[in-house]
């Protein structure tokens, strides 16, 4: 049996300890070997529980010989220096999304990536789930016709004062939070690069961190795609394409349980048919993924056995962006 891939970790995020951390300790793939900290006793609660070494400050995790790969779930505006410093270090990276918070950031890491030969991947949970492939076999046979548009949704209730998601000098905010997602369901369905027709954003008065917001693409061919996406809502997860004979209706689209059996709902001409699919695991299944990636010798745009690729990464970054350029907002 082949060693499992070592994993060092920067950053005590809340998502790691939920999620993350545990798939990395349950799958045989991959080994977490230590977890970093500038606060020491995040540090030691974090290794106790994981029963890995406690190391303080980033830095000095990035210099040990025995990590081969870093887990970074740092506030996104911590990401492009402290993935560059891994990459630098010549260490693999999975990177919480959204990658940096510019796409001149992430052209430039992806860049590193290639001339270090190292892999990089941002993470996703969603497309490795292996609903959302049957979803698009669905749409390229034409079960629904040609496709009209797409309505993507992604909303959580309000979150504790405290929380560095509406801390704007560390990438916080609704958009780069949880309205990625429904941009990268945009990017999976609808083909080419997409164009921003219009955006909306509603902002705090006081920290002026976005905490809802809406916007509207359109592809290449003319189809649109609306977004809607925010802090202030009943929890949402969700997506449908709606095509010339039809329509497929997704629940829980983007954060599952594992659990979870997932339906995909396909409505034709007064017909209703639900296909249920058996449950998947998508956070060990990333986990696995980007273990295999490394074993493969994979880079970074190789999308053979990858979810995603380099250039898709810019792509993603460059519709984000473009996204909050476009932005017409309104403080409360």
């Amino acid at each position: 049996m082949r060693k499992p891939v070592r994993i060092g970790v920067l950053g005590c995020a809340s998502f790691a300890w939920r999620r993350m951390l545990p798939a990395m300790c349950d799958v045989a793939e991959t080994e977490v070997v230590a977890v970093a900290s500038r606060d020491p006793a995040k540090a030691e609660r974090f290794a106790a529980r994981f029963e890995c070494e406690a190391v303080l400050g980033y830095q000095r995790l990035l210099e040990r010989a025995d990590i081969d790969a870093v887990y970074l779930p740092l506030p996104p505006r911590m990401h492009a220096e402290w993935i560059g410093k891994a990459l630098e270090a010549g260490k693999h990276v999975l990177a919480e999304k959204p990658l940096t918070t510019t796409a001149s950031d992430t052209a430039r890491l992806v860049g590193l990536a290639r001339r270090k030969n190292l892999l990089l991947r941002e993470n996703y949970l969603f497309l490795h789930h292996g609903r959302h492939d049957v979803v698009r076999d669905l749409l390229q046979s034409g079960e629904i016709g040609e496709l009209r548009e797409f309505v993507a949704v992604f909303g959580i209730p309000p979150l504790p004062d405290t929380d560095i998601r509406y801390r704007t000098e560390l990438g916080g905010g609704a958009l780069l939070d949880i309205g990625v997602y429904p941009a990268r369901a945009a990017r999976l369905f609808l083909s080419g690069p997409l164009t921003v027709v219009g955006a909306s954003s509603h902002e705090a008065q006081e920290s002026g961190v976005d905490l809802s917001g809406s916007a509207l693409l359109q592809s290449e061919g003319g189809t649109v795609a609306h977004l809607g996406y925010g802090f202030v809502h009943h929890y949402r997860s969700a997506y449908e394409l709606w095509g010339s004979r039809g329509r497929i209706v997704i629940d829980r689209a983007f954060t599952p349980p594992a659990e979870w059996q997932a339906v995909i709902r396909i409505e034709r001409k007064g017909v209703v048919d639900e296909l249920s699919l058996p449950a998947e695991d998508q956070v060990c299944k990333a986990v696995t993924a980007f273990a295999r990636d490394i074993r493969a010798e994979a880079g970074v745009d190789d999308t053979a056995v990858a979810a995603d690729s380099g250039e898709s990464m810019i792509q993603q970054a460059v519709l984000v962006e473009a996204i909050g350029q476009a932005r017409r907002c309104r403080s409360t």
